[in-house]
């Protein structure tokens, strides 16, 4: 028989500790809300915990526009699978990157499928390290080049994911590639990866 340390044992059910030392970020939500989130995520945002509980996940986005398109996106995948996940733009809440976008790698799960904004538990990974954000890029922009960037999808998937048109899609396409100056669809992915 296996004897454990009181430590160990105590680590083993002490999920709070678990929650905060964390190495992703994470937040759980109630109607988009922030509930109760641990360091790390403060951390990435530049925010103390007393700015983020209470408050719309709205503060995290870099628009208004960008938080409710997230939201009409996230709602019927949740329904299907209970769980969601992408890279997208998010900004510095505070300190002194205060408003900095900057690409971070989010998922979340849904504790009940059928209203999947009730309640839920969500990780933030920053991606800044890999991944830089072009200051002139339109929230939408941003939008299609999230979508490239995670499994290089179509026109017409990204189309779908947002929304749009398949035509829409190759407009904002083209303007990613004259803004980073892609000579094809592989240089402009390339180049979204470098930032």
């Amino acid at each position: 028989m296996e004897t454990r340390s009181p430590a160990v044992a105590a680590f083993e059910t002490d999920y709070r500790l678990a929650f905060e030392l964390a190495p992703l970020g994470l937040a759980i939500s109630r109607e988009r809300t922030i509930v109760d989130c641990n360091r790390a995520l403060c951390e990435m945002f530049g925010a103390t915990r007393e700015q983020l509980v209470g408050q719309s996940f709205r503060i995290l986005y870099p628009s208004a526009d960008e938080y409710e398109r997230a939201g009409a996106r996230i709602a019927p995948v949740m329904n299907a699978a209970g769980r969601y996940a992408d890279d997208r733009v998010m900004r510095r809440v505070d300190g002194r990157l205060r408003g900095e976008p900057f690409w971070c790698h989010v998922t979340g799960r849904a504790f009940d499928r059928g209203r999947p904004h009730a309640a839920g538990i969500w990780s933030f990974e920053d991606l800044s390290a890999q991944r830089s954000v072009r200051a002139e890029l339109t929230p939408r922009e941003r939008e299609v080049a999230a979508h490239l960037t995670s499994g290089g999808r179509t026109s017409k998937e990204i189309a779908r994911a947002l929304g749009l048109s398949p035509r829409t899609v190759e407009f904002y396409r083209a303007r990613l590639m004259r803004k980073y100056g892609a000579t094809s669809a592989a240089d402009l992915l390339q180049r979204l990866m470098a930032g």
